[in-house]
């Protein structure tokens, strides 16, 4: 059975959502807020950083995927891996924890912008029968 090199990342992002699913609910609870964000700033935030996530994660998570499976060199797949995980992580971190633009979020946004345009030029090159690196 082979063992792909993206899986880990599968894993480790999907936690991470859970993590950002379970803020939401948590600064619902308190606040009393059903539907919407209710004025609330922190949960305003929390709500963004979710979304962000399912935004961008999830496309992000299948060019990685691609590579993977075309058989790219696995320092590829952990390279976009590491840069999509770091970027998350920055993203959420600034997105929850500061008002208006800072470094968490600026990280987080310029790696995984990164993230997809690396993989968008893989599997562009894998249409095409390139690859990063000897098989």
């Amino acid at each position: 059975m082979r063992i792909f090199a993206s899986s880990i990342y599968f894993g480790l992002l999907a936690l991470l959502l859970v993590v950002l699913s379970l803020r939401v609910i948590q600064l619902r609870y308190r606040y009393k807020v059903e539907i919407g964000d209710g004025g609330v700033a922190e949960l305003q935030r929390a709500i963004r950083a979710h979304a962000n996530f399912i935004e961008y994660v999830p496309i992000a998570l299948l060019l990685i995927l691609m590579a993977d499976l075309v058989g790219h060199e696995k320092w590829v797949v952990h390279a976009l891996g590491i840069a999509l995980l770091v970027g998350r992580l920055a993203h959420a971190f600034g997105f929850t924890t500061g008002k208006g633009p800072n470094l968490g979020r600026g990280l987080g946004v310029g790696l995984t912008m990164l993230v997809l345009i690396a993989g968008a030029i893989l599997a562009i090159a894998a249409f095409f029968g390139a690859r990063i690196g000897p098989l």
